[in-house]
């Protein structure tokens, strides 16, 4: 292997295999989605209406399936619900051209909103559990990476066959992603196995339980309402700036194209330098202070460009991006370290159902809200979203010390996951 693709490329076997695991699956579900509206449309025959209902119904579906799902990885194990649902997601694919009419829709659309569920969930914990302590930021890190990559290669797919645009073509996109999810469900399947911890977890809370529920640890339920706000970045950099910039600037609406453009290159060449030193908890708060920093310098910056003209208004958009970039990069890296250095490893699974409710009341709450404090609001309207973002960066603090204690006090697990592996690949 060159020095060059050693800088570029994870530098053990078992992250190499996983990044790759990631860039199969975002390349597969990357095509599928930048053509939904489409297909949904013309093939499935909805209006956009009925899209965005049935795309409501099934996040609530997700939102209540997140604690029993993660309860359910600490049952069955990590690796085979990840590899279940990867193979059962798969073959719902396969199923949307058969799908006609609303009905059909929705049910499909909320099975594999709960499939997919239930693999994040194993795979997260798997993920965590499967590194030692020292390198699984940087590990998860390149897998982010990856499937940018990944996404940015199925967005390519997915655009021939909209180019394409006959109704054979659209309809092969589906057939493309349960085909590349096949294979990935099959990688994921050949992963080194991971031991479920030795000491059992009393799921009947009437009693008392070697390892108390993660429910109960509510530093960490705050944190991950603090996470799940300070993602919003994402509803910033995928709906609010471009609405704001077709509305209410004179910028060239080409100009998203280069903006989705630098955010995806940031993300692929900046994300593993961006967490370093997260691995800690101390280390993960500086990442929620840079994020938070980020997060309010975007929006001053994009909050005037309602003012400004020709390059002005292009050149601090563009900036504007790159901050909110930056603050995408220190969340993740702080979301990674916090998740699981506050998790009890004993009940991971359990825990990674509630990190995950603030990630999907992200997507509930925070589109409406900042697209009306935006463009109905303006320049004040920015200044809240702001002053949401710094709320939620200064409660992560306290909250994140409030979850150690209740780790120390309830004798939490932090059982050295490298004795845990089975088969792991050996570093080069």
């Amino acid at each position: 292997m060159t020095s060059s693709l050693r800088r570029i490329l994870p530098p053990t076997t078992l992250e190499r295999d996983l990044a790759l695991q990631c860039v199969l699956s975002a390349f597969a579900t990357g095509s599928f989605l930048t053509g939904t509206a489409v297909f949904f449309t013309q093939i499935v025959g909805l209006t956009g209406s009925q899209v965005g209902l049935g795309m409501s119904v099934a996040g609530i579906v997700t939102l209540l399936l997140s604690l029993p799902l993660g309860r359910l990885s600490d049952r069955v194990g990590a690796k085979p619900l990840w590899a279940i649902s990867a193979l059962v997601e798969a073959l719902l694919y396969f199923a949307w051209p058969l799908a006609g009419g609303m009905l059909a829709f929705v049910a499909l659309l909320s099975l594999l909103a709960a499939i997919s569920t239930a693999g994040n969930t194993g795979r997260n914990v798997y993920r965590i559990a499967v590194f030692p302590r020292e390198v699984r930021v940087r590990a998860l890190a390149y897998m982010r990476s990856a499937r940018n990559v990944g996404y940015t290669l199925g967005a390519l797919a997915g655009g021939i066959a909209l180019a394409i645009g006959t109704r054979t073509a659209i309809t092969a996109v589906p057939i493309l992603t349960g085909g590349l999810l096949v294979l990935n469900a099959l990688m994921v399947s050949r992963l080194p196995r991971i031991d479920r911890p030795e000491q059992p977890v009393n799921h009947d809370e009437e009693y008392a339980a070697p390892a108390p529920p993660a429910w109960r640890n509510l530093g960490f339920v705050t944190l991950s309402v603090c996470n799940g706000v300070l993602n919003s970045n994402q509803v910033l950099l995928n709906v609010v700036v471009p609405l704001w910039l077709v509305e209410r600037t004179d910028a060239p609406h080409t100009l998203l194209a280069w903006l989705f453009g630098t955010n995806t290159v940031m993300a692929v060449l900046l994300q593993v330098r961006a967490s370093r030193g997260s691995e800690t908890v101390n280390g993960a708060l500086r990442a929620v202070r840079l994020s938070g920093w980020a997060f309010i310098l975007s929006c001053l910056v994009i909050g005037v460009t309602h003012e400004t003209v020709g390059w002005v208004s292009i050149v601090l958009i563009w900036l504007g991006h790159v901050t909110i970039t930056g603050a995408e990069l220190w969340q993740s890296a702080a979301d990674w370290g916090l998740q699981s250095e506050l998790s009890d490893h004993r009940r991971l699974g359990d825990y990674q159902g509630v990190w995950g409710l603030g990630y999907q009341a992200q997507p509930i709450i925070f589109p409406g809200l900042f697209t009306f404090l935006a463009l109905q609001w303006g320049e004040p309207g920015w200044g809240v979203i702001a002053a949401i973002g710094v709320l939620a960066a200064v409660v992560s603090h306290p909250a994140a010390r409030a979850a150690q204690r209740f780790l120390e006090r309830s004798g939490a697990s932090y059982a050295g996951p490298a004795a845990e592996v089975t088969a792991t690949p050996a570093t080069p």
